[in-house]
């Protein structure tokens, strides 16, 4: 991967509106992006068809279709591209819902290389809600759950990228599993406690 410092430089100029730095930025971060996909699909079963190449692209377009891209540095766009993996991931599950449904809403354009999505579409819903509500409680616990689940991230990957010690990502991470694992627990209670 490019450094971080080269990274943000030509960030500097996607931001300025330089026209040959986007395509200068996909050339220095499209490993990296292509790396977070795999690592995501690596959780998935082992025949999906999924392609990590599907994931990026459709990543980069939704970073790079923004207006007034705002990203600051290396870690602030790589954070952005793990949120816009969750996204891609929470639209198609919400659209893939909605056609069992029988809603008719189209899926994405890449949906028949997608379908541990669709059998995944509920537990991608839930922890979706889960951290949007963990961002109401802590935004950067929320980056780091993204960076971690979304993008693969290492603690010391993080750290690097948002400039925290390893050791206070260890313990975010921690605290945010924890709340988590908490939240989806008593989910799961009051749900049978319904029935």
């Amino acid at each position: 991967m490019a450094g971080s410092g080269e990274i943000t430089g030509v960030i500097k100029r996607v931001r300025e509106g330089e026209a040959s730095a986007k395509q200068e930025l996909v050339d220095l971060v499209y490993g990296e992006l292509r790396r977070i996909a795999a690592s995501q699909l690596r959780r998935e079963r082992a025949n999906h068809t999924l392609q990590a190449t599907a994931l990026v692209h459709e990543t980069y377009l939704r970073l790079l279709g923004q207006h007034g891209v705002g990203w600051e540095n290396s870690a602030h766009f790589f954070a952005a591209a793990a949120c816009a993996m969750r996204r891609i991931l929470v639209d198609y599950a919400r659209a893939s819902r909605a056609q069992k449904r029988g809603a008719g809403v189209p899926a994405a354009d890449f949906s028949e290389a997608l379908p541990m999505v669709q059998e995944r579409t509920e537990e991608i819903l839930a922890v979706n809600e889960l951290l949007n509500r963990l961002d109401s409680k802590s935004p950067r616990q929320r980056t780091i759950v993204e960076m971690r689940f979304y993008a693969g991230f290492t603690e010391e990957e993080i750290g690097e990228i948002l400039r925290l010690s390893p050791r206070t990502v260890k313990r975010e991470w921690t605290a945010a599993r924890a709340w988590l694992h908490g939240e989806m627990r008593r989910q799961r209670s009051d749900a049978s406690d319904a029935c």
